[in-house]
């Protein structure tokens, strides 16, 4: 019997096995496209010591790691599984320890005094390249979900009419530590009574829930984000207002430290005589003399913990929707807060954790799980460092900050290497040479201090004058007045500086 073939049939079948090897085909290559791009998650707290993550209690001494009491602690096994999986750097530093010039220095790689941010509330140069802004013109989704703080005066200043190449900015604010918002067809709005005239802000945080506190609120948008953007590239950046004071939390977290006493600091009760001139410890924030608040820092521990929680949802969502392998998930903060070490809270000032923040970084594909850098760096390293790990091609701008990429890419788990740069409180009152293990801190308003970070983790004596630091006291003065000297550090206008 003779197979009868029709004509049309044949085309047909050709005409559809040829479509689905073009599909094949196209979704391979979008596949390999993506693959070449990683996307890029930063996650940015406020103001956060970072001893209150376990994953670095672990990199201390119990005595050090427990300064509160060995039993007044936070656990974070959501970033604690970050570093486990990722890196994590030790020696890691704010270009300057306040919100505006930080912020300036993370997002452009550089010193805050080119920016146009050298202190709170000053807006950065319009011409400032970000890291944004060149992942957008290689082809990225960028968005950024949060506080902001570089848009001047304005606060709130909702989604700021310039983006600095972050498109998506119906999330950003520009100032202020809203503890709850709303979303409303005119964009997102805080709850809560605010006078503007007393830059006074009021809220109930009893009041607030899953949906609207804060912190729930910001993570939700920016996996609704994520979602949309999954087909990548897409690079975002959440910014959360916690747990920077004032100290208030929702329910349950409000109540879950309450009962942990928190004991002083060893460095709360020091001398005030021995105390740097610079500490200014008659100031602002001054805790000398008294004890820890105990229900504001019982309020911090929780506020801590929800920003844990939070990023655990994120962290499930990467994995399930199968974006984990190729997702560069950065942990950070702006600056740390002292809470009641040396006798004051908050930051602004070159001790370790004022100054010194967080840094976790996880990339699957090609960070090793467990890593630890402790070569100092800060963030004004960060933009030229991420954009080199994510293979960023075409040109770039100027930076003041290094590629530290091959630390982070690299087969060693362990990272010992000798670096001095330099951080500074932006042309106010003094200036810090630092490495992993010493810093030198020069003022206007006091002699030199050298401080031996292993032998003194306090950060109580002065090791300046020694004898056996001699040459030490030299390297770093040299090459700290090399430094302000290359970025343009207006403290050397005063001549009191120069020893």
């Amino acid at each position: 019997m003779k197979l009868m073939v029709n004509k049309r049939d044949i085309i047909k079948g050709f005409f559809i096995s040829f479509l689905g090897i073009f599909l094949i085909i196209f979704k391979t290559t979008i596949l390999q496209a993506q693959e070449t791009k990683p996307n890029l998650l930063i996650i940015q707290t406020d103001e956060h010591n970072y001893r209150t993550l376990g994953c670095y209690r672990e990199t201390m001494s119990k005595e050090m790691a427990y300064i509160w009491g060995e039993e007044s602690y936070v656990t974070t096994p959501n970033i604690d599984k970050m570093a486990d999986e990722g890196a994590l750097c030790t020696s890691f530093y704010a270009s300057s320890p306040v919100c505006t010039p930080s912020r300036a220095s993370f997002v452009s790689g550089l010193y805050p005094v080119a920016t146009g941010s050298p202190s709170n509330n000053k807006p950065m140069n319009d011409e400032i390249v970000t890291f944004a802004e060149t992942l957008q013109r290689n082809g990225y989704s960028t968005s950024y979900v949060g506080k902001w703080h570089l848009d001047g005066n304005a606060k709130p200043g909702f989604a700021p009419e310039r983006k600095f190449g972050f498109e998506d900015n119906r999330y950003m604010f520009n100032r202020g530590h809203w503890k709850a918002f709303r979303e409303t067809p005119k964009g997102m709005k805080f709850l809560g009574e605010f006078k503007p005239e007393k830059n006074s802000y009021s809220y109930d945080t009893k009041n607030a829930t899953e949906e609207t506190y804060a912190t729930d609120f910001l993570f939700e948008k920016a996996l609704e984000i994520i979602e949309r953007d999954k087909n990548g590239p897409f690079c975002l950046m959440l910014s959360i207002p916690d747990p920077h004071g004032g100290n208030k939390v929702r329910p349950p977290y409000d109540t879950m430290y309450e009962d942990m006493y928190f004991e002083n600091p060893a460095s709360m009760d020091v001398d005030p005589e021995t105390n740097p001139k610079w500490n200014n410890i008659n100031g602002r924030k001054n805790v000398a003399g008294r004890k820890l608040n105990q229900h504001a820092m019982a309020q911090y521990f929780g506020m801590v913990k929800l920003i844990d929680d939070n990023i655990g949802k994120i962290l499930n969502y990467l994995e399930e929707s199968g974006l984990e392998e190729n997702t560069i998930v950065v942990f950070t903060s702006d600056h740390g807060d002292l809470m009641g070490e040396h006798k004051k809270h908050n930051k602004g000032l070159p001790y370790e954790t004022s100054a010194g923040i967080p840094f976790v970084i996880k990339y699957p594909e090609k960070i090793l799980a467990g890593k630890k850098i402790h070569k100092a760096l800060t963030n004004v390293d960060f933009a030229p460092t991420i954009l080199n790990i994510m293979e960023v091609e075409g040109e770039q701008p100027e930076y003041h900050g290094i590629d530290a990429s091959e630390l982070f890419l690299n087969d060693e788990k362990e990272i010992n290497e000798d670096r001095i740069t330099y951080i500074t409180n932006a042309g106010a009152r003094w200036v810090a040479a630092v490495s992993d293990r010493y810093k030198l801190v020069l003022s206007p308003n006091d002699e030199p201090w050298l401080f031996d970070l292993r032998k003194d983790p306090n950060e109580e004596i002065n090791y300046y004058n020694h004898n056996d630091y001699q040459d030490i006291a030299e390297e770093y003065r040299e090459e700290l007045l090399e430094m302000v000297t290359k970025f343009n550090d207006p403290i050397l206008i005063d001549e009191k500086l120069i020893y």
